[in-house]
């Protein structure tokens, strides 16, 4: 039974982020994001800032809620919430994982940044399509697996749950029929 209330609470808070799990996201790391790649740009070039936007050698840069990576922490937040971990363990490995997104999220937007001034448009337009359709999602899926190593995570998000209820139903329903006899 306990095992039941623990999936029944971690498919809610799961539905529940993926209602208003980006905004939340967006809310907590867009401004992390933000003050962060200012000062790791600081050091590159002479940098202007207002609420919303960098201005790099008379480019200006707007920082829309996308360049947080949000998608990119939800996921890891679902995958965390589809395993069967104690809550202290969930909440340690989202935010190990999340300092990890964040950290090659600030490279990501330096790397765009630097492409952009040093170079062209066209780099940076090809980089971030990169960086956005291909290399975000294997990003996460390699974090995934470091994370899974690291934290001695045997179960598979989804996959474990259904084979354990599975395995339940099985066991009662010969349990029941022993009785019967």
């Amino acid at each position: 039974m306990r095992y039941r209330y623990r999936v029944t609470i971690r498919l809610i808070l799961a539905l529940f982020f993926v209602i208003f799990g980006l905004k939340l996201i967006d809310l907590v790391i867009s401004p992390i994001t933000f003050y962060l790649s200012y000062l790791s740009l600081f050091y590159l070039s002479p940098v202007l800032m207002d609420s919303t936007s960098f201005v790099i050698q008379n480019i200006t840069l707007r920082f829309i809620s996308a360049c947080t990576a949000g998608s990119a922490y939800l996921l890891l937040l679902l995958l965390v919430l589809f395993v069967d971990l104690r809550w202290k363990k969930i909440i340690k490995v989202f935010l190990y994982g999340a300092l990890l997104i964040l950290v090659a999220n600030l490279i990501r937007i330096d790397i765009l940044i630097i492409s952009l001034i040093k170079y062209d448009s066209t780099l940076f337009d090809t980089l971030h399509l990169l960086f956005w359709k291909v290399l975000s999602t294997v990003y996460v899926l390699l974090l995934w697996i470091l994370l899974t190593w690291w934290f001695k995570i045997k179960e598979i998000p989804i996959y474990s749950d259904i084979k354990r209820f599975h395995w339940h139903h099985k066991e009662g329903w010969r349990k029941h029929r022993e009785k019967k006899r």
